[in-house]
This record gives C-alpha cells, structure tokens and sequence, in this order.
C-alpha cells in the first residue's frame, strides 16, 4: 500500500508536467514558428518483491518473487518539428523555410543557435539578423541605400542599389539540418542550440539534397493542432483524476489497517 502511495505520486506528477506542455502548447497556437512539445513516458525500475507462501504455491506469477513496477518517468520533453502552415505577409524581411532546415545564428558569445525563420531586421552593424539582432550566418550585409532585397529559393541574396539598374549580390544562405532535431534545446524566441541528443549540424545548400527552400515574404505558423491539443488535455486529466484515486484508495486501506489495531 506504501507502494501505491509512490507509484500513483509518480504518476500525478508526470502527469503534470503534461498538463503543463498541453498548456504551453496552447498558448503558442498563434506564435510564427512555434514547434509543440510532446513528453515521452517510461516505465521506472522493477523491483524484486518478496511473496510469503508455501512453497507448493512457489509457481509462475505467484511465485516467491515476483516483480513490482515503481512508477512512470519522464524520458523527455521533445520537440516536434513538422512544418506548419506558411502565411504570406509580402514583406521582405519575413523569411520561411519550405521542407526541412533552419537557418544558422550567431550568438553574442561567438556560439551558434538555429533558427526555422521569421521576421528579420537589419541590426546596427548593417547585417541582417534575428528580431533579438543576432546576425544570421554567413553574414549578409545590407547596404544604408539598399531600395529592394530578393532572396531566391536557393538562398540567394540580391539588394536593388539606388543609381544601379542591377541588382547587386549580397550573399548566399545555406541551410543546417541535424540526425535527431527533436533533440535540439529550445533557447526562446524561435532559436535552438544543437546538444548530444541532436547531433551537430550538417551543412547543404537549400533546394538541393532534400533540404527545403527559402520563402521570401511568407512566415511559418505553429504546428500546434488546437484539436488535437485539446484531446491530449483531457487525456491527462483523466489520467491525473485516476492516480488521485488511486492514492485515495491506498490511504483508506492503510486507515483500515490502522483501526484493526485499536
């Protein structure tokens, strides 16, 4: 009974960190970008548990030892990347990625964290660069009279000069993709950091090998499906009442237990 106390413990607490995820999830339904959590459940250890009786009794699942499972663990709090819905806004510092990749960032300590798109600004060193101004890699350097900028599918980028009739090449992006990127580390504000789990980051040229495409002037939407979110929601608090009561139940027993004592 001690046990059940645990186990249902383990279970409510679990159970509310996915309560919590749902919520995050939910409340991101409407942020450019955003990639919807999911956590992953395991078992917790077995443990040998001893059973006092005859040793004729001694056989298959009633034998003198049988295993007794502690719980539910958390193995992870993940992020799925499937791609979400692309807006068109016709701006040209809204840039989407259509298919698998992300954009490379520098951070202010020189490391590098990776970014599905946004909208982009030009910082004060006159590069483009995340809302944060953190510059985006290769550095694309916007010029004071720059009047257009085109960035092509493959990760060209053109500026239209004031006094030249061609446009001018700025710079080329290319695109990052990772072995496991639900093991990447969310920072905030739309940018990941790669870890163990992840992988390091494989650089390709956009467009080719299966990597995705630059989309100029269209910004990527939550993959946050609000009925499904729902679903999982009440999912959980089911799951979370029946642990409730699973710890009601052991609480009375033990009471009971107590009385017989009196």
């Amino acid at each position: 009974m001690f046990d059940a106390l645990y186990i249902s413990a383990t279970g409510m607490q679990a159970q509310q960190l996915n309560v919590d995820t749902i919520a995050n999830n939910l409340a991101n339904v409407n942020t450019t970008g955003y990639k919807r959590a999911k956590v992953g459940f395991s078992d917790l250890m077995v443990q040998e548990a001893s059973r006092l009786a005859p040793a004729a009794e001694d056989v298959g699942l009633l034998g003198a030892e049988r295993r007794l499972g502690a719980g539910v663990g958390i193995t992870a709090v993940s992020k799925l990347f499937d791609m979400g819905d692309l807006k068109k806004t016709e701006s040209a510092y809204d840039i989407a990625i259509q298919g698998e990749g992300f954009l490379e960032v520098t951070m202010p300590d020189g490391s590098s964290a990776y970014t599905r798109g946004g909208t982009f600004k030009i910082n004060r060193d006159g590069l483009l660069a995340t809302p944060g101004g953190f510059p985006l890699k290769p550095n694309i350097a916007i010029p004071e009279n720059a009047q257009n900028m085109q960035i092509d599918g493959d990760g060209r980028v053109r500026v239209q000069v004031a006094g030249q009739s061609t446009p001018v090449e700025a710079g080329q992006f290319d695109l990052v993709r990772f072995t496991n990127p639900s093991g990447l580390q969310s920072q905030g504000d739309g940018l990941y950091r790669s870890t163990q789990a992840s992988g390091d980051a494989i650089l390709a040229k956009a467009s080719e090998d299966g990597m995705g495409s630059l989309a100029q002037g269209f910004l990527e939407g939550s993959n946050v499906k609000l009925n499904e979110e729902m679903v999982n929601l009440m999912v959980a608090q089911r799951v979370y009442e029946a642990n409730v009561k699973v710890m009601q139940a052991s609480d009375e027993m033990l009471g009971m237990v107590n009385a017989l004592r009196k």
